[in-house]
Parts: structure tokens; C-alpha cells; sequence
């Protein structure tokens, strides 16, 4: 099942002491920027379109790679984690 566009986390951030991660990872329950992640762009397309992986690896160059990309295209980024996704642009406007 596709994520909705721009939604928030499903998983809030379970009991993270303020201060305890970095102001993006708020929104998600992973504390490192060191964790693996996808990063994938979802589109819609007349075919009902589809998830392409941008990225496999650490957040931290995950958050570079995304920042990188058109804005027309960061509107369509998702992270992944183990436990979590979440739009990139909810990230970065915490």
C-alpha cells in the first residue's frame, strides 16, 4: 500500500527526551544518522506509478542526496527505515 503524499510519521516519537536526536529525526523514531535507510521517490504516473529507489544507506547521506534533487522531486521523497517512513519534506520542516 502507497504512503500518502506528505503525510506524517505513523510512529510519533516514542519516549525521545527533547534534545535527544537531531531536529529531523523528531518525526521518527530512528536516533542515529548512521542508520540505513531508503530513500525513494514515489510518482504518479497514468499507470498508477511507482516507488524508485533513489538511495540505500546511512541517513545522514540520504538527507545530502535528497537535498541535492529538484524541488519537484524532494515533493515525492519518502525515508525508510526498519520501523518508520516518512516524507522527506516533513523532515526538513520538522
Amino acid at each position: 500500500m502507497r504512503p500518502a503524499t506528505r503525510s506524517r510519521s505513523a510512529f510519533p516519537a516514542d519516549g525521545l527526551a527533547a534534545g535527544a536526536c537531531a531536529p529531523h529525526l523528531a518525526l521518527m523514531r530512528t536516533t542515529s544518522d548512521s542508520v540505513s535507510v531508503r530513500l525513494y521517490h514515489l510518482s504518479d504516473g497514468h499507470d498508477g506509478g511507482g516507488a524508485s529507489t533513489l538511495f540505500y544507506g546511512p541517513l545522514s547521506e540520504a538527507m545530502v542526496i535528497a537535498a541535492a534533487q529538484p524541488e519537484e522531486v524532494q515533493e515525492g521523497l519518502f525515508l525508510a527505515t526498519d520501523n518508520d517512513v516518512v516524507a522527506y519534506l516533513d523532515l526538513i520542516e520538522g
